[in-house]
């Protein structure tokens, strides 16, 4: 596993410790990819609900703040696949 998934997995397990009702999918392009469920975060490429998909540096503004999601998601710089209000809770979970 990728020293950016590791760091992914930790960052977005203190800012969802009780996990997420659906599951959902974060795709690292040239990474890898982190599920998140009801059961927590963990690298994994399952099968998501909904799956979100950016390049590192998106990835890492969104959860540090940086990078507001729907902005990413309206500039191209974040592609979903799946359900749009899954990813509306999450990225509202993540600010």
């Amino acid at each position: 596993m990728s020293d950016i998934i590791e760091a992914a997995v930790a960052a977005l397990a203190a800012k969802l410790p009780d996990g997420f009702s659906s599951t959902a999918k974060f795709v690292i392009k040239d990474e890898g990819a982190i599920v998140i469920d009801a059961d927590g975060v963990r690298a994994g490429d399952d099968e998501a609900d909904v799956t979100l998909i950016a390049d590192v540096d998106t990835f890492k503004g969104i959860l540090s703040g940086d990078v507001n999601p729907t902005m990413a998601f309206m500039t191209g710089k974040l592609k979903i696949d799946g359900s749009m209000g899954l990813a509306m809770q999450l990225g509202s979970a993540l600010s």
